[in-house]
């Protein structure tokens, strides 16, 4: 009866090195992406988000570049044209004073996300600090501090910037304030729920039993986990923050004329509306597209951020 080939002796074995005790090479690894790259990948594949960030980019970018990319200076006047309509010579048509509603436009989008940043900015440090330590801590000092933003969540939004505004004074500077004094509540709240989660983890309880300090912990490990809901927030918070600056400077506590504002430029074309529609439609239209994609980027965030989502996408759906 033949039995099975037998190997001869100097050759190597399956899973082991050849007869000269060599071992094989290690198998190829791809080295792992890093999770921001992974995240954008992501981001990309979902096509609402990925146009409402290039978006986004394009107005960041006009805003930057505003005074190299506006035909005219914001308070340029032109008495024979005024209330022009929409023409080749100007896109956007002209104001009852004869200046370019495109050139005022895209200076307004400067001043918009200037304060827009500012205010969410704010907002983020100082409520993301509050929630971080109410959270990490619980106790009194959760109570205190959690305490303390109810009340500021008690007051409606706009009426508690109308109230910073009518003690610090109108001004672009000023209502950054008053808008991030509004969105630090928010902030805190999300932190705090996000650090409840983490901080009884066993990656938390294992540096915590090794004697790693408080701000080690908060710093190196629960911060950067509680971090997407934060993230999330942060650009949902920003089309508020564009909006209440808008309805803050359509009241005139906001943006000073002759500095332009797309909330402002509202108030200013509402008594020319029956005899000239681009004055308000314009600045309208920017405020619009601006709170939308900050609104379709937040959701993107969302469901590149969450976990159970992240798999799914990243398994293509399976």
């Amino acid at each position: 009866m033949t039995g099975a080939p037998v190997p001869p002796p100097d050759a190597p074995v399956a899973g082991q090195g050849d007869a000269k005790g060599t071992s094989p090479g290690p198998t190829a690894l791809r080295p792992a992406r890093p999770r921001w790259r992974e995240t954008l990948g992501l981001l990309a594949r979902n096509p609402t988000a990925a146009v409402a960030s290039l978006v986004l980019v394009g107005i960041v970018l006009m805003a930057i570049f505003d005074e190299t990319l506006a035909p005219q200076g914001p308070s340029e006047v032109s008495v024979q044209d005024r209330l022009q309509s929409p023409s080749w010579a100007h896109p956007f048509g002209t104001d009852d004073l004869g200046r370019d509603i495109l050139s005022r436009v895209i200076l307004g989008a400067g001043v918009s996300l200037r304060v827009g940043f500012l205010a969410v900015g704010i907002a983020l440090v100082i409520g993301t600090l509050i929630g971080l330590l109410a959270g990490f801590y619980g106790r009194w000092v959760d109570d205190v501090l959690m305490r303390v933003m109810d009340m500021l969540f008690a007051f409606p939004a706009v009426l508690l910037a109308i109230a910073v505004l009518a003690v610090r004074g109108p001004g672009s500077g000023n209502t950054a304030l008053a808008i991030g004094i509004v969105y630090i509540p928010i902030f805190a709240r999300v932190t705090r729920a996000s650090v409840l989660g983490v901080r009884e983890e066993v990656y938390v309880r294992a540096s915590r039993s090794v004697g790693a300090s408080d701000f080690r912990l908060l710093t190196r490990h629960v911060l950067p986990n509680a971090a997407p809901p934060i993230i999330v927030q942060t650009s949902i918070s920003l089309a508020f923050a564009v909006l209440a600056e808008a309805a803050l400077s359509f009241l005139g506590l906001g943006t000073q004329p002759p500095n332009p504002s797309w909330g402002l430029m509202l108030a200013e074309g509402r008594g020319f509306i029956d005899i000239a529609w681009w004055l308000a439609f314009f600045p309208g239209m920017a405020i619009f597209l601006t709170v939308l994609c900050f609104n379709l980027l937040g959701d993107g965030l969302r469901d590149v951020l969450d976990p159970r989502q992240r798999t799914l996408m990243a398994g293509g759906g399976r």
